[in-house]
């Protein structure tokens, strides 16, 4: 089943006064501009205008492929929440608009989602071209429109970017490619559940080697953590692909969640089960420093993942049962959607380790590095594949 993104939004210089709308068709595997739609509608409000945009963008998605599921991204809080049926539309102006958006569609093809205007600019200029337009007795043109150009360029370059700046982008497009592309499942299984899995930024404790873990100090981020955090949230809304955020309750994963989620317009749900393993009483203590106080039970733990650390952490084994429980429960709730989660080493790790039906020792056979992106898709016949492992691009 394709998926589209309709970005729509509309305009009005006085509301009520001259308006228009803009609305866009993006293939949501390849963020390609699919179809461009804008109209001057005379006078009416900015709200009216939005909900035109919308139903513009629903119509032209249809001609494409009635049977795609869409994903509607606004910046107008007010057509999402009633659209989404949260609220309850009162507007005369605004219930037949609403009525007939809902019909283009059968409601389970489609969700809304809330961004922020500078994600939304796309939408937003072609809405004024058809503004500009309509003051000019006119109205709004598909070739003369430079609306795509010009979102493109800013997608790619901030305030004339120097060339070192271009490979970084490019890198943000491949990687929200391959994250969103169908990989080898069959078409009928429809879009997967993905996660992309987001190591939280350094502590104090991360350069140091020491084991950090769920029973420790629970450490916040350093300020290069913070940095960090910065970084990823701006190549994920750059991305434009993350639908929700899911952290762990840890204060590094809560706290970096939190500033990619002000990036993204998003709200952070915390899952307690995607947190760090108990390291029990190496919890702060460097690898050579385990090895010094405990070298017999290290070297269990090496070997067996059933082992645990010592003064009765948690094993390896009992990781991976919580992480499939959580995997499963993540799964089902954000079925056919991208979601981010905040996590640590060893549960994103599991995650890709479950997923490639590898053994438990290859977790020591990866490296993840603080701040890096991971992302594995589940499908609806429980297959998985795993798309991206430790992407640190966003932080060069």
């Amino acid at each position: 089943m394709r998926e589209f993104i309709v970005e729509a939004d509309g305009g009005s210089r006085g509301n009520p006064g001259p308006a228009g709308y803009g609305s866009v068709v993006l293939d949501a595997a390849t963020g390609e501009t699919l179809v461009e739609a804008a109209e001057y509608i005379g006078v009416a409000t900015n709200n009216v205008a939005e909900y035109r945009g919308l139903l513009a963008g629903l119509r032209a998605a249809h001609e494409l492929d009635p049977s795609a599921r869409v994903r509607v991204r606004m910046d107008s809080k007010l057509v999402v929440e009633q659209m989404s049926g949260r609220w309850k539309i009162k507007h005369p102006d605004m219930k037949p608009l609403a009525a007939v958006a809902a019909r283009v569609f059968p409601p389970d093809q489609v969700t809304y989602e809330w961004i922020p205007r500078e994600q939304n600019k796309h939408a937003d200029r072609l809405a004024n071209e058809a503004m500009d337009a309509g003051k000019r007795g006119e109205q709004w043109s598909p070739s003369a429109s430079t609306a795509e150009l010009e979102t493109a360029a800013e997608r790619t370059a901030v305030a004339e970017p120097a060339a070192a700046d271009v490979p970084k982008a490019e890198a943000d497009v491949r990687a929200a490619t391959a994250v969103a592309s169908p990989g080898w499942a069959p078409a009928d299984l429809g879009a997967p559940a993905t996660f992309v899995l987001l190591r939280h930024g350094e502590t104090p404790l991360t350069p140091q080697k020491r084991f950090s873990g769920s029973s420790g100090t629970n450490p916040s981020l350093s300020d290069v953590g913070r940095e960090q955090a910065e970084r990823a949230g701006a190549a994920l809304a750059r991305r434009g692909t993350i639908q929700a955020i899911v952290a762990s309750p840890l204060a590094r994963t809560r706290e970096t969640a939190g500033i990619v989620a002000r990036h993204l317009g998003l709200e952070v749900t915390v899952e307690d089960e995607i947190r760090e393993t108990d390291f029990g009483a190496w919890e702060g203590l460097t690898f050579a420093e385990v090895r010094e106080r405990y070298p017999d039970d290290l070297n269990t733990w090496l070997a067996d993942p059933h082992a645990q650390p010592s003064g009765g952490g948690e094993s390896f084994a009992a990781t991976a049962t919580r992480i499939a429980a959580a995997r499963d429960k993540l799964v089902a709730a954000y079925a056919g959607r991208t979601v981010l989660l905040v996590s640590h080493v060893t549960p994103i790790k599991t995650f890709v380790q479950l997923a490639l039906g590898a053994p438990p020792e290859a977790l020591f056979r990866m490296e993840l590095s603080a701040a890096a992106l991971s992302a594995v898709a589940y499908y609806a016949d429980g297959n998985a594949s795993v798309r991206l492992f430790n992407d640190t691009s966003h932080l060069r």
